[in-house]
């Protein structure tokens, strides 16, 4: 911006993005790639500012991530709210099968937006361990990425010295 002249804060920058932000996702989201109506839902545990949460995670049949939501909790409420996020995005199509594994707060919120016809008539819930390898072979690349970070301020790497640097 001072090359053409202006003088911006980034404060200013800031408020664009919040501002524009919504904005573009509403038109680029429908030139993404398709996704299709199988999905597969799979939780698990990552530290978050030294925090433990639960990463709810949908993805296609073909690996293309749905939506993720970060939880305190692994419970019914957790997993009847991370479905909701994932139907009401704009980018994922309505589900004709969701295959989880066999925790139980699945099939109780499954049943609730059911009975609150949230969830599609013709969908279906399946519970098997297996079929979700998809999702499960994911969360190791999420994991490794998460690990990199984790002791990054701790004591000891802070003052370990480097075997290059002579005193």
């Amino acid at each position: 911006m001072r090359e053409r002249g202006l003088h911006i804060e980034h404060t200013m920058i800031s408020r664009w993005v919040q501002h524009y932000a919504p904005e573009l996702e509403k038109r680029c989201r429908p030139h993404l790639k398709a996704r299709n109506d199988s999905w597969r839902v799979d939780e698990t545990d990552i530290k978050v500012k030294k925090a433990w949460m639960y990463l709810y995670r949908a993805v296609d049949s073909q690996g293309n991530t749905l939506e993720f939501l970060l939880s305190p909790t692994r419970d019914a409420q957790a997993a009847k709210r991370f479905f909701l996020k994932t139907l009401t995005a704009s980018h994922s199509s309505k589900p004709r099968v969701i295959i989880v594994d066999k925790n139980a707060a699945y099939p109780k919120a499954f049943k609730e937006l059911k009975a609150e016809r949230v969830m599609p008539d013709g969908c279906e819930l399946r519970q098997s361990k297996y079929l979700n390898n998809l999702v499960e072979q994911d969360h190791r690349f999420i994991k490794r990425l998460v690990k990199l970070g984790m002791g990054f301020f701790s004591f000891e790497t802070a003052w370990r010295p480097c075997r290059d640097m002579k005193p």
